[in-house]
């Protein structure tokens, strides 16, 4: 349900749109354009599906803000002061007081960095899984255009087994990479072990991607028909692993997330495909994130078509999973007059900007087959939502909670329940998108979930301190993305440790929040590499830092991806490191 401060945003962004011109002042005469229609109303765009969205939403596309003026550094504090709204944007937008070149020292609070591999991924994102062979441990970098497999037994000393796909320098990829024509790859995955096969098995997420493809859906019809028509796989494929190299792998199953046409070949396929990694332990129930068909189009990013929900599958044969079950949320599907509804009274709606629906699985407390009853899904704009998964063929909706619109960037994009059973909390944030903080802050939100059906925000994690001796007073300052990406991933070995939780956290590094009490939160260390210059990687890659994190809570390793390498890293808060093969194979037997 939508709150009523939410309708009240709502019903005051509308009034102050249409305010009366002062008295006596000249009344503006619309335009007179012809509507090529001939229908007023009646949007010029051929797809229907968009067609529909634009025909009910206001326009509300926030305007470009002035750097210095509408936000920016304050020289009486030094603080940064945040825009209140901006529009989504790739380009980085500089202001007065940002530093001039990029910052090469290091920080460090209760980290040490074991080793640095230069090199072993790309500069935008990267996926992450581990897997154990032959008394080796094996750890996966990957996403669509490329795959790294590094033998890590010892985390200081680890090497190169596998590459496939461009390596990256200043001049940009060793390989020309073609985001239209994009079909043997790996995405999002995650690595299990299967009792029945008596191996591990590897479900691989197969999506539409989401760069490169498409910049303005309104104004671009033939990116999106190629969207509709996309020449890939939308859904998942498994994999069976009798080694740990791509060519030990065998292809055992491979389905759609179109589950109303699951005959429907490449091309024909609706909907988004699974996005990002299943949430999934080896046993019967899978989640993944997908819109199953082109009606889940209530969302105003603007390259991106769909509104994910989330999905349930029967694994008991991995060779031949079997839909369960859908799910979505209220303000998801254009055509459903309830959900239109709801969507409109979404403070967010008609904005262009913010990204609606989900961009992950639910994240599962305990599994299913555990006794886990109850989900959290991160769903963009639509805020954060609990589910009753105890029947998972009949799922339900609980409750959800939603904060104030922060766009541009992703709003609720996860969720980390690593600190649930214990506390009933869950943290919760968006991440920036916009380079140069040229958007409001992300917070990473404390919610109370104690009642799923009565979710508040409890509080927030607090932001990264500028370390001493830094040459800014601001992480704004750094240059580049600066806010929360993600914490634990899916499929890590060993399990969540508790009252520690670290953070990707882009420009500000890694970020390791005490969360014994996680209304009480504080940061307890970091780390905050150099960043990369213009002598390692083109200047349009620059200024990411962290952008991921995968965590060995077996071995107390953290695994932090930056834009020109991977850091192997150790903290007195996990844990002594084990420096060698760990005592019990992953994935769990």
């Amino acid at each position: 349900m939508l709150t009523a401060t939410a309708v009240l945003a709502a019903l005051t962004m509308a009034l102050t749109a249409h305010a009366s011109a002062p008295e006596g002042a000249p009344v503006a005469q619309p335009a007179q354009v012809e509507n090529p229609s001939g229908t007023p109303g009646t949007p010029n765009v051929k797809d229907p599906y968009l067609a529909g969205w634009l025909r009910l939403t206001p326009d509300r596309e926030p305007k470009p803000l002035k750097a210095g003026v509408d936000y920016g550094m304050d020289p009486a504090t030094g603080k940064f002061i945040w825009p209140k709204a901006s529009p989504e944007i790739h380009t980085g937008q500089r202001f007065p007081g940002e530093l001039t070149t990029w910052d090469k020292k290091s920080y460090t609070k209760n980290v040490k960095v074991l080793a640095f591999y230069p090199g072993v991924g790309s500069p935008f994102h990267a996926w992450n899984n581990i897997a154990d062979f032959n008394g080796k441990r094996y750890l996966y970098i990957h996403d669509r255009d490329y795959l790294r497999i590094l033998d890590v037994t010892d985390p200081a000393n680890g090497r190169v087994v596998y590459s496939k796909g461009g390596v990256w320098g200043p001049k940009g990829s060793s390989e020309k990479f073609d985001a239209n024509n994009v079909q043997d790859y790996l995405g999002g995955a995650t690595i299990v072990w299967n009792k029945k096969l008596g191996k591990p098995i590897l479900v691989a997420s197969f999506e539409i991607g989401r760069y490169g493809l498409l910049q303005d859906k309104s104004k671009q019809p033939d990116k999106v028909a190629a969207q509709r028509n996309y020449n890939s796989l939308k859904g998942f494929k498994v994999f069976v692993m009798d080694g740990p190299l791509p060519s030990d792998w065998k292809l055992i199953a491979t389905r759609t997330t179109d589950y109303k046409r699951p005959n429907a070949p490449v091309g024909q396929q609706q909907g988004s495909g699974s996005l990002d990694s299943p949430e999934f332990y080896g046993g019967k129930y899978m989640i993944l994130s997908s819109a199953p068909d082109d009606s889940y189009a209530l969302t105003e990013y603007p390259n991106y078509l769909y509104s994910p929900g989330y999905q349930v599958w029967d694994m008991s044969d991995p060779a031949n999973p079997k839909f369960i079950s859908q799910i979505s949320v209220p303000g998801q599907i254009l055509g459903n007059e309830a959900h239109e509804q709801a969507y409109l009274q979404n403070p967010r709606a008609g904005n262009r900007t913010s990204w609606m629906g989900s961009r992950m699985p639910i994240f599962l407390p305990k599994p299913l087959e555990q006794g886990g009853k109850v989900g959290f899904g991160a769903m963009g704009g639509l805020g954060l939502w609990s589910f009753d998964l105890s029947d998972p063929a009949h799922p339900k909706v609980v409750g959800n909670v939603n904060t104030a619109p922060s766009f541009a960037g992703t709003e609720y994009d996860n969720a980390d329940v690593s600190q649930y059973e214990r506390t009933g909390y869950v943290l919760t944030s968006g991440y920036p998108m916009n380079r140069d903080c040229y958007e409001p802050y992300k917070d990473i939100f404390v919610v109370d979930a104690r009642d799923p059906a009565k979710m508040k925000v409890a509080g927030k994690l607090p932001e990264p301190e500028v370390p001493e001796g830094a040459p800014f007073t601001s992480f704004c300052q750094r240059g580049g993305n600066y806010g929360p990406k993600r914490s634990n991933s899916i499929g890590q070995p060993g399990t969540w440790r508790q009252g520690i939780v670290p953070y990707s956290f882009y420009n500000a590094g890694v970020q390791i929040f005490d969360v014994k009490d996680p209304t009480k939160p504080r940061i307890a260390g970091y780390f905050v590499p150099g960043l990369a210059d213009e002598t390692e990687l083109p200047v349009y890659t620059l200024g990411k830092g962290v952008f991921a994190m995968y965590t060995e809570y077996d071995r107390n390793i953290m695994w932090a991806f930056t834009e020109n390498g991977a850091y192997a890293l150790s903290s007195p808060l996990l844990g002594e490191p084990v420096m060698g093969a760990p005592a019990k194979p992953y994935p769990a037997r």
